[in-house]
């Protein structure tokens, strides 16, 4: 089964926004600085949210959403998760747990539920793992964030 996913960066980002390089600089819930990932969502709507808890303060960019899609076999589920997960700043077990599974290179894809709606997933993209190759990245098309919501 074919699973879709949306990223949604600056407009001026969208070349680079699969290279898992924002991650590798500044770590996320899920993984360590130094290790490059790249953070997804399930529906566009997630990934406006995701997107809208980090503006602080909301600063308005052009923005770009790009597609993403990728064969189910190439995701893997975590479904026990740390303790305190959902916390804001999220505690260091979260970063743990995905640095193991990028360095073990387990699969190209990891779903965890999202910390903003945990009913809704979020998928990890290791750009390192072989089988990274096999997701296909669509091309970016403007996106802007509704004024209400800033």
């Amino acid at each position: 089964m074919k699973l879709q996913a949306w990223r949604i960066v600056k407009a001026k980002h969208a070349a680079t926004a699969f290279s898992g390089e924002g991650a590798r600089l500044y770590g996320g819930r899920w993984n360590s600085a130094g290790l490059s990932l790249v953070y997804t969502s399930g529906t566009q709507a997630l990934a406006a949210l995701e997107s809208l808890v980090h503006l602080n303060p909301p600063v308005i960019f052009k923005y770009a959403v790009i597609p993403v899609e990728f064969d189910d076999t190439l995701v893997e589920k975590f479904t026990a998760l740390p303790p305190g997960w959902m916390n804001s700043p999220a505690p260091p077990s979260t970063r743990t747990l995905g640095d193991l599974w990028a360095k073990e290179a387990r699969s190209a894809v990891l779903e965890l539920p999202s910390a903003i709606i945990p009913t809704e997933s979020n998928y990890l993209l290791n750009p390192a793992h072989p089988d990274f190759k096999k997701i296909v990245i669509g091309k970016p098309t403007p996106f802007s964030f509704d004024p209400r919501l800033l």
